[in-house]
């Protein structure tokens, strides 16, 4: 009877812990207080939800957008990512149909039994006995288990599906060529679309640029320097900042390597990924007094991909920023 007693506040425990943790898990990390929050958001033209190439820069393979107002099934998407988005959760897998729904009311039932005294069973009918009790540990074990899985392999899963690689187009030129002064190289994937020493120039003041800017809290800046997408990206988080009575300030941003991943064009649209290494000071200070909140005065280094986006007669703006 004391086993029994036990079992089960150990079982409300572990259905206490799934239900705070497994929200927690699917949730995007937001530790990173920089331009963007250290995630990924924006759009690639028809590239989306195409993997940038590697460079050699970024060696490893740009991670998803989490953020992006392209929508998979848009007309001039590829077939491949539109399917890989059409996964969706750990239960609306393709295939799993009426099951994943039962599973997933059978897990939700049942912790919410097990919170409120019934026990995982309960409404099955009452089997309080051991037998029964082994049973809840072991789906809770099973469930633990998958969802662990699930998440370490959903990054993955979601690049080698959504990001079956670059759209059809021509064909990439030779390896690495020589780097401009700027600290950029083109890479070993040559551009269908010429990138001229002008344009890396661009690139690296924008990457400065956009930084300052985002530290002004200066959105009206931003709309000269990136797309009304990513712009809105900006402005919702500089409000998440001010919600918090904090203010993110991001000092001597200097580009350590950068090189070109890929550029196409989309009509008399211009676009550019360009991988880029780089340091900079990161604090998060509490407005008004300056108290450091977060950061501190040492440098930070960090590689993302970004894409800019070049309208006919105009100059390159901010589209996208991928965490490589």
């Amino acid at each position: 009877m004391n086993f029994t007693i036990r079992t089960r506040g150990l079982l409300k425990m572990m259905a206490v812990v799934l239900s705070v943790a497994m929200p927690l898990m699917l949730a995007v990390s937001a530790a990173d207080a920089r331009v963007g929050g250290g995630g990924s958001s924006g759009s690639r033209g028809t590239r989306t939800f195409a993997a940038p190439p590697s460079t050699s820069t970024a060696p490893n393979a740009a991670q998803p957008f989490n953020r992006t107002m392209t929508q998979p099934g848009s007309p001039g998407m590829n077939a491949a990512p539109a399917a890989g988005a059409a996964k969706g959760g750990f239960f609306n897998r393709p295939g799993m149909g009426m099951l994943g729904g039962l599973a997933a009311g059978f897990l939700g039932a049942g912790l919410l039994g097990m919170l409120f005294g019934g026990g995982m069973f309960s409404g099955l009918g009452g089997l309080s006995s051991i037998f029964g009790l082994i049973l809840q540990v072991g789906l809770i074990i099973i469930v633990v288990r998958l969802a662990m899985s699930w998440w370490q392999r959903r990054n993955q899963n979601q690049t080698a599906s959504a990001y079956a690689g670059p759209a059809a187009g021509p064909d990439v030129g030779p390896g690495a060529q020589t780097s401009y002064r700027t600290g950029f190289g083109i890479g070993a994937n040559a551009a269908p679309l010429e990138i001229v020493p002008a344009d890396y120039e661009a690139f690296e003041k924008l990457l400065v640029d956009v930084q300052a800017a985002w530290s002004e809290e200066d959105v009206a800046k931003l709309h000269t320097l990136a797309t009304p997408e990513m712009v809105s990206y900006f402005t919702k988080d500089l409000e998440e900042n001010k919600a918090r009575n904090d203010v993110n300030k991001v000092s001597n941003v200097k580009l350590l390597q950068g090189d070109l991943a890929e550029s196409w064009r989309e009509g008399e649209t211009d676009y550019a990924s360009v991988a880029m290494r780089f340091t900079f000071i990161d604090k998060t200070l509490e407005r008004g007094t300056d108290r450091l909140v977060a950061g501190s005065d040492a440098p930070t280094e960090a590689t993302e991909v970004w894409t800019f986006v070049r309208p006919k007669n105009a100059s390159w703006e901010l589209s996208a920023i991928q965490q490589a």
